[in-house]
């Protein structure tokens, strides 16, 4: 499954014990300068070295900080960070939602797993359907930083929606379900196509993660269930132990460790994938299995904490 960078200009104040506060001026042969001394060409030069290498300790204000960094820090992290804002999406003003009313079954609390029966409407996921029509691509992974087709890794078809009313009222439902937690906002909305043979090798969600940004939680909502197989895999997870979990999870011991959700219409998964001091939860991992017949459609929600 798959920020405006703030760079501070760091000064470190000198003390005036500090060595590299001491200036090896030669007050003596200053002050003597009328007593028909020689000029000292050389005393001036060495002067005019330690003010700018004092200057550029100091931090060099008034000089772009972008000047003294690492070109390799920026070329790889800002474009990256500017991509993440850019695909974050806010609400059109006076913007109306229907009440919808959906059943929840937590599965477990550390990390937060919950079970959404009903999170879509029937319309809501035709209309899903139908909006993602002749916008299909292949779905893509990402290998070192380099976005790649790898069908042995993930094989499915992508689409990116427009965001119309209903569009916006499922993303505005999924921060609701999450209590609207401060500084947290919903990535662009993808629909995703496996057909026969369809798959996602095991991953996590976590992108790029620290304690002030990161992808907080996912949502795998399942838009079209016309398949076989095509479940949503996390081996770490603990299999419940209530039978009536088995309308949402396989059962029945096919070997598989963990916990498999079967692709319901219009039901979701609910996880986050961090913990409060930002690290990832090992037992987020999770595949999509294989479709063995017939086409599944789904949809990803990512919500994105940005703390500025």
């Amino acid at each position: 499954m798959e920020m405006k960078s703030h760079l501070k200009e760091k000064r470190s104040p000198l003390h005036p014990s500090s060595p590299s506060a001491t200036l090896p001026l030669r007050t003596k042969h200053a002050c003597n300068m009328s007593n028909n001394q020689p000029f000292r060409w050389r005393t001036i030069i060495e002067v005019a070295v330690i003010s700018i290498v004092l200057y550029i300790i100091v931090g060099a204000p008034g000089l772009p900080f972008s000047i003294f960094k690492s070109t390799g820090d920026s070329e790889q992290n800002v474009p990256a960070a500017r991509a993440k804002v850019e695909s974050l999406v806010h609400p059109d003003p006076g913007l109306k939602c229907a009440t919808h009313d959906f059943a929840v079954h937590l599965l477990d609390t550390k990390p937060l797993v919950v079970y959404i029966e009903g999170f879509l409407t029937n319309d809501e996921a035709q209309h899903l359907i139908d909006i993602s029509a002749n916008k299909w691509q292949a779905s893509t992974v990402f290998n070192a930083g380099v976005e790649t087709q790898d069908d042995s890794v993930r094989k499915s078809e992508k689409a990116l929606i427009e965001r119309d009313e209903v569009v916006q009222c499922v993303e505005q439902r999924a921060l609701a379900f999450q209590g609207w937690p401060r500084d947290t906002y919903i990535e662009r909305l993808w629909t995703q196509r496996y057909n026969t043979s369809g798959h996602y090798s095991y991953h996590y969600d976590w992108a790029s993660g620290s304690k002030w940004s990161r992808r907080a939680s996912t949502f795998m909502v399942y838009v079209g269930d016309e398949c076989t197989g095509g479940g949503t895999h996390f081996p770490k997870l603990q299999m419940p132990t209530d039978e009536r979990w088995c309308r949402f999870v396989e059962c029945g011991g096919d070997g598989d460790e963990g916990v498999t959700f079967k692709a319901k219409k219009g039901n979701a998964v609910f996880w986050m994938n961090f913990d409060a001091d930002g690290r990832g939860y090992e037992e987020t991992i999770h595949a999509g299995m294989p479709v063995t017949s017939g086409t599944k459609v789904g949809l990803n929600i990512w919500s994105w904490y940005q703390r500025s």
